[in-house]
């Protein structure tokens, strides 16, 4: 009877974590999206309103809103995930070679960076880019408004993102590297086989499933994406790097009233988007896997 309580109490406080700090508030938040409501007063059921708003009324500044923040979304995923995946795994790929030296220092200096807030990276950032002060103006002599220009403005944003994401990713793949067996690639040498074939035949296929999951959480962590162009841009230029957590933001928690349920409605479809897509990224991975 004691061992079938045992498992309980290292999972009762984990589980009871989630009930409160996730589930229930997924659960509010799905309820407060078909709700008009403001943060203050009781939530009055509009029931699927807000949807039609969001994604029919053409002139509704909440329509406007949410399409221009997806698609801002969108762009970031497109540009950032990439670089996410290959440069850790080709970082990864070179430390595990076994004439690299000092391979656990360079793997701290790349994974300190993810260890600093998003603020104080942006501020790093910024004076780099500062074209008065930063390096680009007084080294490189670049006169480039980074933060107010495009495409400047994505680069910024795509800079800290990589530059700070590439750590965690990079610690999975050699942990998963360091499970291979060097026989396949001594035999492989045997064979001839270059570099490229042994990447493309060995290095990949062992990491599979380390690689479909960091693929994946990386996705959904960029449509999450927030700190970095609001610190860094502020959504701009001519909100061309306003995401849509911006929006959604800025609608529950901005200046004058809040619209609390048009901001759950929107984190809703964002949610949504998100499943479909991860989804889709794991069949096809695992289907290509096989």
């Amino acid at each position: 009877m004691k061992k079938a309580i045992l498992p309980y109490f290292f999972v009762g406080p984990h589980l009871i974590l989630f009930i409160v700090f996730i589930l229930l508030p997924t659960i509010y938040g799905i309820y407060a999206s078909f709700t008009q409501w403001n943060l203050m007063n009781e939530p009055n059921w509009v029931g699927l309103n807000n949807y039609k708003t969001i994604l029919f009324n053409t002139e509704s500044t909440f329509h406007v809103q949410f399409w221009n923040g997806l698609k801002n979304t969108l762009l970031f995923v497109l540009f950032s995930v990439p670089l996410l995946i290959v440069i850790p795994l080709l970082a990864a790929v070179a430390l595990h070679h076994k004439r690299v030296k000092g391979k656990g220092v360079m793997q701290a200096i790349l994974y300190v960076p993810g260890l600093i807030s998003i603020s104080a990276a942006a501020l790093i950032w910024l004076l780099i880019f500062n074209k008065q002060l930063g390096i680009t103006g007084n080294i490189f002599n670049s006169a480039v408004a980074w933060a107010t220009t495009q495409p400047y403005a994505w680069i910024i944003i795509i800079v800290i993102t990589v530059w700070g994401g590439l750590g965690g990713n990079l610690i999975i793949y050699r942990a998963s590297l360091a499970g291979v067996a060097q026989d396949l690639y001594e035999a492989a040498d045997i064979d001839g086989a270059g570099p490229f074939r042994k990447f493309f035949s060995i290095t990949l296929p062992s990491i599979n499933f380390p690689l479909i999951y960091t693929f994946v959480m990386t996705t959904a962590g960029a449509f999450n994406v927030f700190g970095q162009p609001l610190m860094m841009t502020d959504g701009g230029p001519q909100q061309s790097t306003h995401v849509l957590m911006m929006y959604i933001r800025s609608l529950a928690f901005g200046h004058g009233e809040s619209i609390a349920g048009m901001a759950s409605a929107m984190a809703v479809l964002l949610g949504v988007v998100i499943l479909i897509i991860s989804a889709l990224q794991y069949y096809v991975m695992s289907r290509n896997a096989r």
